[in-house]
């Protein structure tokens, strides 16, 4: 499988994540002292300090927050078959926003509290992406 476009970095924190996204499950970090959950994994909580964590399920329904759609390609090389389309800000669950591309729909429908579910796309064996889709389209 070819997968031409930028890929992201993997580190200690967020390996768990990108694990977890091939396995078709979306996991974010909760703290082991406070509970709160966070998105995207770090070595602390911003709430307590804590360097302990456990990775949780993350609900697969959240809403639109705020979005842009993409237009002008940059590099065109790269992301030109794909314009247009919209990047938003996802609302998982109370704490967690995630960033991700609204798939399935076309990029001007996209609407602020619009409801959506992950879809998770395998752009290549190791890599999966979690991205969105409208729920009732």
């Amino acid at each position: 499988m070819t997968y031409n476009k930028p890929t992201p970095a993997l580190d200690p924190d967020s390996t768990k994540f990108w694990e977890s996204c091939r396995a078709h499950q979306l996991q974010v970090q909760q703290c082991s002292n406070c509970n709160r959950k966070r998105f995207p994994a770090k070595t602390h909580c911003a709430n307590c300090q804590s360097t302990d964590h456990d990775w949780v399920e993350a609900s697969n329904i959240g809403h639109v927050y705020s979005w842009i759609v993409v237009r002008h390609p940059i590099p065109k090389s790269v992301f030109g078959d794909d314009i247009p389309y919209a990047v938003a800000l996802i609302d998982l669950e109370p704490g967690v926003r995630m960033v991700s591309r609204i798939v399935d729909c076309d990029p001007d429908d996209v609407a602020a509290n619009m409801q959506v579910q992950v879809k998770f796309d395998d752009v290549t064996d190791e890599l999966t992406l979690p991205n969105f889709k409208p729920i009732d389209r």
